[in-house]
């Protein structure tokens, strides 16, 4: 490897990963609350998303989730869970070789500097989904992937053949119309998605930074909107709308500093 750190055998072409979440929106159905079987159904492709830290490609993995345990969908078919983002890294520290060493156990492969994240696609696993709501409005945002490890029922859950993977998902037209018959087309199946999180995309409404989102800022003015902003707007008795809004993302963004801070030789700092 050339690089300091490995890096997994991953493809090179790009689309968009995002970091950490699968977003509501659209006519895409939220997976429910809970634990149970499940099963990798793509790993999707490499994405250069653009992070407070520099431009960093990312992917995801894709489970689809055992109905017994889930249910189902309107349209009868499975729910599925995006992962987080992963830089393809598998230095100790990395948040892939976490998951990977949680998903595994003690049967991770030892060499992962060699190791193909597309022979993912049909492990199964066990999952445990949870929510993230939004602190504004109390409505349900995303599912998580809170904990993934191995599937040790001995019947384990396979992929039921209908989930299409990113990769071979049909290009929209000029018009923003499926190409072609539409018919392998579902756009329910992946949230659209900027490549952020929703509290990166919050506009800072105060300072001189008004206008500006909060993931366009140096962590230095984002530490000081910390500092001296959130004292004054949480001792406001009725704060704006505005103000909840940046008050909320303030807290994510800090949490994600502090998490950076914790773990200095992490390769992929989230924020």
């Amino acid at each position: 490897m050339q690089n300091q750190q490995p890096t997994t055998n991953i493809h090179n072409s790009k689309v968009m990963a995002k970091i950490q979440l699968t977003k509501s929106g659209g006519n895409f159905e939220i997976a429910p609350e809970g634990n149970g079987k499940a099963v990798c159904v793509d790993v999707t492709p490499l994405e250069l998303v653009q992070t407070q830290f520099g431009p960093k490609e990312k992917f995801r993995l894709v489970f689809e989730l055992d109905e017994s345990a889930f249910g189902v969908k309107q349209d009868g078919e499975r729910f599925a869970v995006w992962s987080s983002g992963f830089t393809p890294s598998v230095h100790e520290r990395s948040s892939l070789t976490k998951f990977l060493r949680g998903w595994f156990g003690k049967s991770l492969p030892t060499n992962l500097e060699e190791f193909d994240v597309e022979t993912l696609i049909g492990r199964p696993a066990f999952i445990v989904v949870t929510h993230s709501v939004s602190e504004t409005d109390s409505k349900i945002e995303y599912a998580n992937i809170a904990a993934c490890t191995a599937d040790n029922s001995g019947a384990p859950l396979k992929p039921s053949g209908k989930f299409i993977r990113k990769e071979n998902r049909e290009k929209k037209d000029s018009s923003g119309a499926p190409a072609g018959t539409g018919a392998a087309w579902r756009k329910a199946e992946q949230p659209e998605d900027s490549g952020r999180e929703d509290w990166q995309t919050c506009k800072v409404h105060v300072g001189k930074f008004a206008g500006v989102q909060l993931g366009d800022l140096e962590q230095s003015a984002v530490e000081a909107l910390i500092a001296k902003w959130v004292p004054v707007a949480k001792a406001k008795p009725k704060p704006l709308a505005d103000d909840k809004r940046l008050l909320a993302a303030l807290a994510e963004a800090e949490k994600v500093i502090k998490g950076a801070t914790d773990d200095p030789a992490g390769e992929e700092p989230p924020y």
